[in-house]
């Protein structure tokens, strides 16, 4: 941004009286009455009147370059939602247009069924839809956020994180996906100083270290370049800039990278705007006649330009002294598009509608997500849509007609594939890349030609195993989408049969009549009428299990878990308890000798070492808990005196020479070999292995989930040791404990 003062009325004022182009200063200054009166007492964080956010929001507005009807909206941005202002009342003294962008950018009333990010979701949605119809919403918005981030020092250190890490994944996506630059970098710089104050202050004292060294270089290498310019015939003279990569940006070079300072080659830029294209083509030559150019680092953005349409010519070459540095040539045009993005081809009642199917094909991407997200259950997948498919980190793959596909990072075939066309998509059958067969699986890279190979077969469509295949959350809305409407009764079987096990993994034991009512809250969200709709959209991926289990596992215990759990009958005699149980300790001793029927609990697998409790059951013996169950818990929580009573201290004998089953949890890193390796430590280890499963996370880990019968906690602990010592193994844990 150019500027970061805090703007007051009488400020604003006199930097539009300065602008060249006419504003209808009256309209602002009314709005500014109208807002300075409903926010009249309000303060910040900051202990200023409220009003100086939304006016400095609107300094920001302004220097942008936005028309009045922006600059008046800013202003009033905050009044629906803090202030007993109504939208109709902004529409009778504004206008629709104002009254359209302030009720765009104004949040959606709290919905109490809804978490934090379900909310955040749907706040995210209703700004992509207002923006859709006037893409001035996104301007204001990132400009209120700009001014909320730069006065972020004066909340407490948790919701500082909380808005730095949103602002970065979802806030600075958006931002440099309609081309805006300088908002962007703002953005970031700021949220990193909250995220990682210590990498910040870090890059920021080598900055500082370097100041006088780099100014030098810099100011050195452009007076080189404007003396050799004086020789040429120019339209009009060049302007020559110098700048320093930002801090987040020599960050994701310098840490994510695994680069030094030194090796960050475009760490020092060189900006020159000309002003035509054929000069832009000119001045590159020029630059590699007097700088020798490092190989692979040219990129022509003018002939191919970004999905944010950002147009320029970059090309790295090596100073007198071996330093390398960047070098950025575009026209006036592109400079202005590359600073402010959308900002830049936006005119109001001017008549000049040049810019407009430029604009439009900037925007097309708000319209393609906002369709391919119409039918999704889940409301945060536009949010993952954000975080994923519109990241800064993109790749361009062509077409073998020629034509320029951009795609995030490590993106498919099948993601190339789906954002050609979505039938493209659902009836691909393989792919050539530059001319080779690929596997659909297999990662493009930028430069490449990708050549998708469809089925002429009607019937045709995706495979479920695409949805862990594919990067873009765009096509896996689109996957989902399919099967939700050519497979509902496959979806029902299987979303049925997936619920089934989660709940038998987190030990959740609900009657199938009480399901519906359990599950209530979810299927209202998530519009399902029946407990069969639920069942379908979990079958689909409409519904993410593990995004739902542990509020529905923390709902289970604290309103259905019943520790009076049926557990399979053992050997052991079933005889009645006596009260006497309950007014001494009982010692477990050996198994055969007990004189009750005495069973350990399937739903905390209890070992020899672990502090226990038993359970009085009505008939069946003593059920053996750990005192970090569930259900314990849960009871102890319930506090009803008649169920407390059935509870009673019990030990362990010194002399135990069980052996009882339970449950472990080893997470590695994936690789060829792992399994094994898990298993031969246990076996040296002489211990029985009852079962195992092993399966593959999203994230490129592996879970093994074994059952080991074992005789204490404490060889468990041993054993743990050494599963932690094998390659790869990130940890090692008992599981349902």
């Amino acid at each position: 941004m150019q500027t970061k003062k805090d703007y007051a009325i009488d400020t604003l004022v006199h930097d539009i009286l300065a602008k060249e182009r006419p504003y209808d200063l009256a309209k602002i200054e009314t709005a500014y009455d109208f807002a300075a009166k409903a926010h009249e007492g309000q303060v910040r964080s900051s202990k200023q009147p409220y009003i100086i956010h939304p006016v400095t929001v609107a300094g920001i507005i302004l220097e942008l370059g936005m028309d009045t009807d922006t600059i008046c909206a800013a202003i009033l941005h905050d009044v629906i939602e803090d202030t007993d202002c109504t939208i109709n009342d902004i529409k009778k003294r504004f206008g629709q247009d104002v009254a359209l962008l302030v009720d765009g950018v104004t949040k959606l009333n709290k919905i109490p069924t809804l978490t934090r990010e379900e909310q955040q979701a749907e706040n995210i949605r209703k700004i992509f839809l207002a923006m859709n119809q006037d893409p001035r919403v996104i301007i204001i918005k990132l400009c209120d956020r700009v001014h909320n981030m730069r006065t972020l020092k004066f909340l407490k250190q948790p919701k500082q994180r909380r808005i730095a890490f949103e602002t970065m994944n979802i806030y600075v996506p958006i931002a440099n996906r309609i081309g805006m630059r300088t908002i962007k970098e703002e953005l970031e710089d700021l949220s990193f100083h909250y995220l990682d104050p210590f990498a910040y202050s870090e890059i920021e004292h080598l900055l500082d270290a370097d100041k006088e060294n780099r100014e030098n270089f810099i100011e050195n290498i452009k007076s080189r370049i404007d003396m050799r310019f004086k020789r040429e015939d120019f339209t009009a003279p060049p302007y020559i800039d110098g700048r320093v990569k930002s801090i987040y940006g020599i960050y994701k070079k310098l840490f994510l990278g695994k680069k030094c300072i030194e090796e960050i080659y475009d760490k020092y830029a060189v900006r020159i705007i000309v002003s035509t294209v054929a000069e832009c083509y000119s001045v590159l030559g020029l630059i590699h006649d007097m700088f020798t150019p490092i190989p692979n680092r040219f990129k022509d953005y003018i002939s191919t330009p970004k999905e944010n349409m950002y147009q320029s010519l970059h090309t790295t070459v090596l100073g007198r002294q071996e330093i390398p540095f960047e070098v950025q040539i575009r026209t006036w045009e592109m400079h202005e598009i590359a600073e402010n993005g959308i900002a830049a081809h936006w005119k109001y009642k001017e008549g000049a509608r040049g810019t407009n199917n430029k604009l439009e094909q900037r925007l097309e991407w708000i319209r393609k997500m906002l369709e391919a997200h119409q039918e999704a259950d889940d409301p945060e997948e536009l949010v993952n849509s954000i975080k994923s498919d519109i990241a800064p980190e993109e790749i361009a793959v062509m077409t073998p007609k020629g034509n320029v596909i951009s795609l995030p990072v490590k993106s498919t075939v099948i993601d190339f594939a789906y954002r050609i066309h979505t039938e493209i998509g659902h009836k691909t059958v393989g792919a050539k890349v530059d001319g080779k067969i690929v596997p659909l699986d297999y990662k493009l890279n930028t430069g490449e030609i990708c050549n998708i190979i469809t089925s002429k077969d009607e019937e045709k469509g995706p495979n479920r195993s695409w949805l862990e295949i594919v990067v873009t959350n765009e096509a896996k809305t689109k996957i989902r989408a399919w099967f939700k409407k050519e497979c509902r009764e496959e979806n029902i079987a299987q979303g049925k049969a997936i619920l089934e096990r989660e709940f038998k993994r987190h030990k959740i034991d609900i009657d199938s009549k009480l399901l519906p009512e359990f599950l209530a809250d979810d299927m209202k969200k998530r519009s399902c009428d029946a407990i069969e709709d639920f069942y379908a959209a979990i079958g689909y991926g409409g519904i993410s299990m593990t995004k739902i289990i542990d509020r529905l596992k923390d709902k289970y215990e604290r309103h259905y878990a019943n520790s009076d759990v049926e557990m399979p009958d053992i050997t052991s005699p079933v005889v009645t308890v006596t009260a006497d149980v309950k007014k001494h300790p009982i010692i477990l001793d050996k198994l055969d000798d007990c004189e009750i029927a005495v069973k350990f609990a399937q739903c905390c697998n209890p070992l020899p070492g672990d502090d226990i409790v038993g359970f009085i059951t009505r008939g069946h013996g003593l059920s053996v808990h750990t005192k970090a169950c569930t259900n314990y818990r849960a009871a102890l929580r319930k506090n009803e005196p008649k169920e407390l009573d059935r509870w009673c201290e019990i030990q362990w004998s010194e002399t135990n020479t069980a052996t009882l089953q339970t449950n472990i949890e080893v997470v590695g890193t994936d690789r060829m070999g792992l399994l094994c390796d898990i298993i031969s430590v246990i076996y040296e280890a002489r211990i029985p292995i009852a079962h195992s499963t092993s399966r593959l996370l999203k994230n490129g880990n592996a879970i093994i989930e074994l059952t080991i019968t074992i005789a204490s906690t404490e060889q468990l602990k041993h054993l743990f040791d050494k599963l932690k010592r094998v390659k790869d193994v990130i940890s090692a844990e008992r599981a349902s404990i």
